[in-house]
């Protein structure tokens, strides 16, 4: 066979594939994540977790991660640090569809932890719930949370530093709409 003959053949395959691969069904619906990153599904929505990492209050950055704390919540206890989990929610469907309320992390001694609620007016990144319409994108990119270099929406745990050496941890996603619908994400502790 010739080389030219070689070389389309080559490509017809490949135009093949690319077409054939183009076909199908839409992606599957993924609801688990073994690393942060990857784009997982909950109640019609696709959420990522940006970036999960302790917060520390002395920091000049993380200072402003930590406000709008009520009182009782804004201090740490004995072997407890701030732990913040950056998440992005885009709707990519063509309904307006609620976006999660109950977060939780979850250790392998199977402790749970959920976020410590954030008075949304005092802090931008704190991670709001809310209708999203088709398109929709949290954060919002022309927000601080969305320009800023983290890119995503905050939710702020308590954690026991012991709890972090229970890991994988899992932050699980809970479908607003039927508690036993969620995903889970392995964080990168």
């Amino acid at each position: 066979m010739t080389r030219p003959l070689r070389l389309l053949l080559c490509c017809l395959a490949a135009m093949a594939g690319l077409l054939l691969s183009g076909c199908g069904e839409k992606q599957d619906i993924r609801t688990i994540g073994e690393t942060e990153g990857l784009y997982v599904n909950v109640a019609g929505l696709t959420y990522q977790v940006q970036v999960s990492r302790y917060l520390n209050a002395d920091d000049i950055e993380d200072r402003d991660y930590l406000r709008g704390l009520s009182p009782g919540d804004d201090e740490l206890g004995d072997g407890e640090t701030w732990f913040g989990v950056f998440v992005r929610v885009h709707n990519d469907g063509n309904e307006p569809l609620p976006s999660a309320e109950d977060f939780e992390i979850h250790t392998t001694q199977e402790e749970v932890f959920e976020p410590v609620e954030i008075d949304e007016a005092d802090n931008v990144f704190a991670y709001r719930p809310r209708v999203l319409a088709s398109g929709d994108l949290l954060p919002h990119p022309d927000s601080a949370a969305g320009y800023g270099p983290i890119g995503g929406e905050l939710l702020l745990f308590k954690v026991d530093y012991e709890a972090l050496q229970n890991r994988p941890l899992e932050l699980h996603i809970i479908s607003p709409e039927n508690p036993d619908e969620q995903a889970l994400v392995d964080l990168d502790v």
